[in-house]
C-alpha cells in the first residue's frame, strides 16, 4: 500500500497558496516547537526534489542520510536520520531544521516513524503555502504509551481487507499505535461455523496480513475477543444454549433479555473460551488481548444466581474474570478487560491481578473519569482511558458530545498516569453510520492521545479537507462538521443516541415515555432538518479528490437522507394521535414508504463499497421491519 503522504503530496500541490500558519497542518500538536521566523531553508526547485525527499522517508527506516545535490560546497546531507535513545523520551522524537540540513532523531524506531510523520507535514506546508521549509527546532512525546482505535466489526460492517489497509495508513500517519478489531463471532473459528458463516469473517490467514501490515506502521494489533457478556450470537444457536446465563428471558436493567451472557459457573463456559483463545492468539504478535467482559446484564439472575447469593455477584464475576486472566497468562498473554462491571464493586478492585489491564470507557460528555481512574490508580492496576466517537446510533454523528468525552478522557487520563487511550467505535443497531463521518473524531481522539490543546478542534476542519478528504475548496470537511451537530437543533436531552436514529429505532414504542423523545418538537425536528439540508448543500459543492472520494459523497448523502427520513417519522408521530406511528394518515405513510424504500436500496449497494457482504442482512432487516410496520 502506498503511504497516504506519497499520494498526497501530488495531490494536494495544485492548492496553492492558502496563508495557514503552519501549526495547522501538524495533526499531533508537538509538545515543543520553536520557529524562525526569519530564516528560509528548504525551497522545493522541482517534482524531482520533492519525490527524492518523500521516497527517502518512506523507505528509509532507521540510521541514514540523503544528499541530494552535493557540491564540493556543501558537503552536508540535506536530510540525517538517526536514533539516540540517550536524551528522549520513549516514542519521542526532535527535529532540526538549518538552511542547509534536516536532523530526524527517534528515541527508537518508533519515535523515528513519528519524526517523519511530521516532517512530511512540514514538507506539505510548504508545498500548498508555496513557502520555504522554516528554520525550527521540535521537541515531541506522546502524553499515553498506548494510542489506539477499536473498531466494532461485530455489529454489523465487517471491513474489506482494502479498507482496512486504508485505515491502517490513516491510524499510523496519525501517530496511533494500537489498533483493536472488535469480534464477538466474525473471526473463522474452525469447529463453529455455525455461528460466522454468514457474517463473512476474518480468517486467520487475514489476521496475520493485517497484523505484518501494522506492524510496519509502529501498529499493535491487538486481539479481541468477548468472553462473557455479549455473547449473543453464540447463544442463539441451540449448540451453544446450555452456556447461557438466562436461556430464557431474565428481568434485567435492560428488560427482558435472554442468551446474552455465559453461565460462569459452567466450566464448560470456560472451557469454551479457552479453545478459542488457543486458536485466535497466535495469529497475532501483540503481547496483549482483550478478553472483554463488559455489560453482563443477566449475570445473577439465571443459573449463577444461587453463586452469587452465597457469595456475591462481585466475587462471582471477578472469579471468572481471574480465571480467564490465568489462561490468557498461560498462553502467554497480557489480558485487557473492560472495567465497568468491577467498577460496580469497587471493594474487590484492590483483588484484580496486578497483570491485568482496565480498559475504563465511558462516552457521555459528563462520564466521570476524574472519579473512576483513581480507583484503578490507587490498586496499582494498569488502565486505559476508552472514550468514544459518539457516531453510533446516530447516522451522522453526535460530534459536540464525541469532542468533549475526547477531550475529558485525554485530560484525566494524563492527570491519573492513564497507560493508554483507546478511542472506541461501536456499530450499534444496524452499524448505519459510514466511516466519513468517523473521521473526525477518530483524527481528534489521535490529536488528543498524543497532546491535548486547545487549538485541536480550531484546525479540524482544516485537516479533514488536507488529509481526510484532500478538497481544495474546504467545503467537505465544513459539511461533516455541520452534520455532525445538526442533532443539536433537535434540542432534546444528551443521551445514546440522537433524536433521528431514535425516530428509527423506537417507531413501536411510546414516543413521550422516554427521557429523550418526550422533548422531541416540530419546530426542533424541523431545526435539525433545516441544518442537514445546508450541509448537503456545503458537500454538493465540494471537490474531495482522496482515494475514496466517490464512496465519501454517497455514503454521507446516503447517511443525511436517512436522518432525515427519521425527522419526517417524528414530525408525522407528533402531529398523530396519541403520536403513534401506527395513527399516522395512510397519505403520509405511503409518503414515508416511497422515501424509505429507495434509501434500503442504497443501503444494500453501499455497504459493499467498504465492507463484505456478512452483516447487511442484519442491518437491513432494521429498515425492511420500519418499512413493513407502515405498510400494515
Amino acid at each position: 500500500m502506498k503511504s497516504v503522504f506519497f499520494t498526497l503530496f501530488f495531490s494536494l500541490i495544485y492548492l496553492g497558496a492558502s496563508g495557514q500558519d503552519l501549526k495547522q497542518y501538524l495533526i499531533n500538536p508537538p509538545q515543543k516547537i520553536e520557529i524562525v521566523d526569519t530564516c528560509n531553508s528548504f525551497s522545493f526547485q522541482n517534482a524531482a526534489y520533492i519525490n527524492n525527499i518523500v521516497t527517502f522517508l518512506n523507505t528509509q527506516d532507521f540510521n541514514g542520510e540523503l544528499k541530494l545535490f552535493p557540491t564540493p560546497n556543501t558537503p552536508k546531507a540535506d536530510i540525517v536520520l538517526k536514533i539516540d535513545s540517550t536524551s528522549l523520551k520513549p516514542q519521542g522524537y526532535s527535529i532540526k531544521i538549518t538552511p542547509s540540513t534536516i536532523e530526524l532523531i527517534g528515541h527508537d524506531p518508533a519515535g523515528l516513524f513519528y519524526a517523519k510523520q511530521t516532517l512530511l507535514q512540514i514538507l506539505l506546508y510548504a508545498i500548498t503555502e508555496n513557502k520555504a521549509v522554516p528554520c525550527l527546532k521540535i521537541t515531541d512525546w506522546p502524553n499515553f504509551e498506548r494510542r489506539g482505535v477499536m473498531l466494532d466489526v461485530s455489529r454489523d460492517k465487517v471491513p474489506t481487507m482494502e479498507t482496512m489497509y486504508q485505515l491502517i495508513d490513516k491510524f499510523s500517519s496519525w501517530k496511533l499505535n494500537e489498533l483493536q478489531l472488535y469480534i464477538e463471532h466474525t473471526f473463522a473459528y474452525k469447529n463453529h461455523e455455525e455461528v460466522w458463516k454468514n457474517a463473512s469473517p476474518f480468517t486467520p490467514g487475514q489476521i496475520k496480513e493485517l497484523d505484518a501490515y501494522c506492524k510496519k506502521k509502529h501498529i499493535d494489533l491487538v486481539p479481541n475477543q468477548n468472553s462473557f457478556g455479549h455473547m449473543e450470537n453464540w447463544l442463539k444457536y441451540d449448540t451453544y444454549l446450555d452456556l447461557a446465563e438466562c436461556p430464557t428471558d431474565c428481568k434485567t436493567i435492560w428488560g427482558n433479555r435472554k442468551r446474552t451472557s455465559l453461565n460462569p459457573v459452567d466450566p464448560r463456559s470456560f472451557e469454551l473460551m479457552k479453545s478459542l483463545y488457543e486458536e485466535l492468539l497466535p495469529n497475532f504478535s501483540s503481547n496483549y488481548f482483550n478478553i472483554g467482559g463488559d455489560e453482563t446484564v443477566e449475570l445473577c439472575l439465571g443459573k449463577s444466581k444461587e453463586a452469587c447469593e452465597k457469595i456475591g455477584k462481585g466475587e462471582v464475576y471477578l472469579e471468572y474474570l481471574k480465571k480467564l486472566n490465568n489462561e490468557v497468562n498461560r498462553q502467554g498473554y497480557e489480558a485487557q478487560f473492560w472495567g465497568d462491571i468491577i467498577l460496580n464493586h469497587p471493594e474487590l478492585i484492590d483483588e484484580l491481578p496486578k497483570n491485568m489491564t482496565a480498559l475504563v470507557w465511558g462516552y457521555s460528555a459528563s462520564y466521570p473519569f476524574d472519579e473512576n481512574l483513581p480507583k484503578f490508580k490507587n490498586a496499582g492496576i494498569d488502565f486505559y482511558v476508552c472514550p468514544g466517537t459518539s457516531t453510533w446510533r446516530s447516522e451522522i454523528g453526535r460530534n459536540d458530545n464525541a469532542f468533549e468525552n475526547l477531550k475529558n478522557a485525554a485530560v484525566q487520563g494524563q492527570k491519573n498516569n492513564a497507560k493508554g487511550y483507546l478511542n472506541t467505535n461501536w456499530g450499534d443497531y444496524g452499524h448505519f453510520q459510514p466511516l466519513s463521518v468517523t473521521y473526525a473524531p477518530l483524527l481528534v481522539g489521535a490529536a488528543y492521545s498524543w497532546n491535548y490543546t486547545d487549538d485541536t478542534l480550531g484546525n479540524l476542519e482544516f485537516q479533514l479537507n488536507h488529509y481526510v478528504f484532500e478538497d481544495a475548496t474546504g467545503n467537505t470537511g465544513k459539511a461533516i462538521l455541520k452534520l455532525g451537530d445538526a442533532y443539536l437543533k433537535a434540542n432534546i436531552p444528551n443521551g445514546n443516541a440522537n433524536a433521528f436514529h431514535l425516530m428509527l429505532r423506537r417507531y413501536m414504542w411510546t414516543m413521550k415515555g422516554h427521557y429523550q423523545t418526550k422533548h422531541l418538537t416540530i419546530q426542533g425536528l424541523e431545526a435539525a432538518e433545516k441544518e442537514i439540508n445546508d450541509a448537503l448543500d456545503e458537500l454538493h459543492q465540494g471537490k474531495p479528490t482522496a482515494p475514496d472520494a466517490d464512496i465519501i459523497l454517497k455514503e454521507t448523502e446516503q447517511a443525511a437522507n436517512l436522518a432525515k427520513h427519521g425527522i419526517h417519522l417524528g414530525i408525522a408521530r407528533l402531529k398523530a394521535n396519541g403520536y403513534a406511528t401506527e395513527n399516522i394518515p395512510q397519505n403520509e405513510k405511503d409518503s414515508l414508504i416511497n422515501e424509505l424504500q429507495p434509501l434500503i436500496d442504497k443501503h444494500q449497494e453501499y455497504w459493499l463499497l467498504r465492507n463484505r457482504i456478512g452483516g447487511l442482512e442484519d442491518s437491513t432487516s432494521k429498515l425492511n421491519d420500519l418499512l413493513e410496520y407502515y405498510k400494515k
